[in-house]
């Protein structure tokens, strides 16, 4: 399967809980951290959950 590599570029701080929670899912909870995933649709929908505060790294 597919990789897909996610980069936390946004604080969650006076964030939902909802999307803190996402982030730590995702494998990130600290800023400028990489996270390298299965590309699923959970895992798209994870992101695009939380698209204003993660971006995804291209190699």
């Amino acid at each position: 399967m597919a990789k897909v590599k996610v980069k936390q570029v946004g604080s969650p701080i006076r964030r939902p809980a909802e999307q803190r929670k996402t982030l730590i899912g995702l494998g990130l909870n600290k800023m400028h951290r990489v996270s390298e995933l299965e590309d699923t649709p959970e895992v798209r929908g994870m992101i695009n959950k939380v698209h204003h505060l993660v971006e995804v790294v291209e190699d």
